[in-house]
């Protein structure tokens, strides 16, 4: 059978949501040397400039280390463009999600974003790889400029694109939506008919986000297909470690 990974994704890591994953993460390490790719917000909702958490950036440093990798997600986190019009930019940017951040953008607005998350990173001495736009929403303008990035890849929910001609490599991943009850059944019977569609697949990314770890039933899920799929034989890796791997 061909090499086949698995990537633990965090999504949403800022200092607020930090209380959410610890415990999680400590599990994660309890296990054995099981890297992690963090999506880093630079200053969630505005709320949390890394600046002035230096502890926290520590933290992520220390992860580094570890042989983790940090990506650059978004830079706010949160749709602060003018309100939606059509009726299908309401569906994405109030229904769907309220922080499609660069679902919207001009080529010029999307580059000055992506420029102030770059610089940053440089800043901290953060290698930097790749971008993952909140919520997969990306305009085409985001496009465009993540063509000038430098970067080497961003994210979709199915796939990865290698930069900058944005070549499609087939990535499944599984997410939930754990806010209610239903919604985590919901969740559990999507992700489970995923994994078997998604057996022989040679990458499985398991996206979680902060609400998964606030209910036991979500954050014990995650824990147990993360042993299972490595019992099965899947490769704990980076996302950037798994693209170098893709012809």
């Amino acid at each position: 059978m061909a090499e086949r990974a698995l990537m633990l994704v965090l999504h949403d890591v800022a200092p607020e949501t930090w209380r959410d994953y610890q415990p999680f993460v400590a599990r994660v390490d309890a296990l054995g040397r099981i890297p992690i790719t963090w999506l880093v917000v630079p200053d969630f909702h505005r709320r949390n400039p890394l600046r002035q958490y230096p502890d926290f950036c520590r933290m992520l440093a220390s992860r580094l280390e570890r042989g983790d990798e940090l990506v650059l997600h978004g830079f706010h986190h949160a749709d602060e463009g003018p309100a939606p019009r059509a009726p299908v930019d309401w569906f994405m940017r109030r229904v769907y999600t309220h922080e499609g951040e660069f679902y919207g953008r001009d080529q010029a607005s999307a580059r000055e974003r992506l420029e102030r998350g770059i610089e940053l990173f440089r800043e901290l001495g953060w290698p930097l790889h790749g971008f993952v736009a909140p919520a997969w929403l990306m305009s085409e303008g985001t496009r465009r400029a993540l063509r000038d990035s430098g970067l080497s890849y961003s994210s979709a929910p199915g796939c990865l694109y290698r930069l900058p001609d944005f070549q499609r490599l087939p990535a499944p991943g599984l997410v939930w939506s754990a806010r209610s009850g239903w919604r985590r059944g919901l969740s559990w019977l999507n992700s489970e008919s995923a994994r078997r569609r998604c057996a022989h697949s040679p990458g499985l990314r398991l996206g979680l986000h902060p609400v998964d770890m606030r209910h036991a039933f979500s954050r014990d899920y995650w824990l147990r297909v993360l042993r299972q799929e490595l019992a099965d034989g899947r490769q704990a890796l980076t996302k950037f470690d798994w693209l170098r791997r893709q012809p």
